[in-house]
């Protein structure tokens, strides 16, 4: 399952994302993480040090080879620099599959039982001449090319705010984990993500964080109804692992929202037909936006009509 966690800047996602992460790892499940955030963060909150989280390669870096791996000898798209990160897989395209030998899987840091992917920090090469999409446009190719399995799981911290709607990019999750303070600015990012997917089918659940009591939660309920799935409370033992200190137990109540959370998932049921049919639709409305013209191509020849996962 491809699993993806949203909401505003500072509502806690990326520490969310780590213990779900974690709970995921610590039950022998298959996963890997991506850091899809402009801030990299996740690797420090999975336990590296700052010095090895910045040492993994990034997939912004290494967009040309993993294009060239992932074109194969799909005859529809004339080469790897006419790829662009809606480009959906076709006939004769490299699949991939959960942590395989491939150019994306080995730029990975295996950290506490699962695979870390990151797309890099901004830089001073992209200041005033790129924007962050020019990261995350490798993980939307990675995603249009992953075939993933039964029991396996990719986590992506995503980018805060709504800029996942800037391309097709929502519509590659399974389910996304919205994490929402019992604040007015919390659900207001709810109500702008559930406006924008309206029309497209995505599963979003809120998973409420920083919860101090009763009144917490009950405003969460009034606010998003049913979409609140669960949340977590303030806890001991995230402190103690931003502070660099193990040994500290998660909280049960904590645990047991991490349990909801994995239920969630597997209670997704997987439709590789409409989830190829939303990557040509995003790919067609780019190549009609900005691509072709950043191309010089007709981008919409590479659909083929014909390709289906092969599950």
């Amino acid at each position: 399952m491809k699993v993806a966690f949203v909401g505003k800047g500072g509502s806690g996602k990326t520490t969310l994302s780590s213990l779900f992460i974690r709970h995921l790892a610590s039950k022998g499940l298959p996963v890997v993480a991506v850091d899809a955030d402009i801030n990299q963060h996740l690797g420090v909150a999975l336990g590296l040090d700052e010095e090895r989280a910045a040492k993994i390669p990034a997939m912004g870096d290494r967009l040309a080879e993993i294009k060239t791996h992932l074109r194969g000898r799909n005859w529809r798209i004339s080469s790897p620099s006419a790829m662009v990160k809606t480009t959906p897989p076709g006939s004769g395209s490299r699949l991939l599959t959960l942590g395989g030998d491939d150019p994306v899987h080995a730029l990975g840091q295996e950290v506490n039982g699962a695979t870390l992917l990151v797309t890099g920090k901004f830089n001073d090469a992209d200041l005033g001449v790129a924007c962050y999409h020019s990261k995350t446009g490798a993980v939307e190719l990675y995603l249009n090319h992953l075939v993933d399995g039964p029991g396996e799981y990719v986590v992506v911290d995503m980018t805060a705010g709504a800029d996942t709607f800037a391309s097709g990019l929502f519509t590659r999750f399974d389910l996304m984990f919205l994490v929402a303070e019992p604040t007015r600015k919390g659900v207001g990012v709810y109500r702008q993500y559930k406006d924008y997917a309206s029309d497209y089918d995505v599963a979003i659940t809120v998973v409420g964080n920083k919860i101090q009591g009763d009144q917490d939660i009950s405003y969460l309920r009034e606010q998003v109804g049913d979409d609140l799935l669960t949340w977590v409370g303030q806890s001991a033992a995230v402190r103690a692992l931003e502070q660099g200190r193990r040994g500290v137990d998660l909280e049960s109540a904590n645990e047991a929202a991490l349990d909801w959370m994995l239920a969630a998932v597997d209670a997704r049921r997987k439709d590789w037909a409409k989830y190829q049919r939303q990557a040509v639709e995003f790919h067609v409305k780019n190549a009609r936006s900005w691509a072709n013209a950043a191309t010089g191509e007709d981008l919409e020849k590479q659909v083929d009509p014909d390709f289906r996962f092969p599950v």
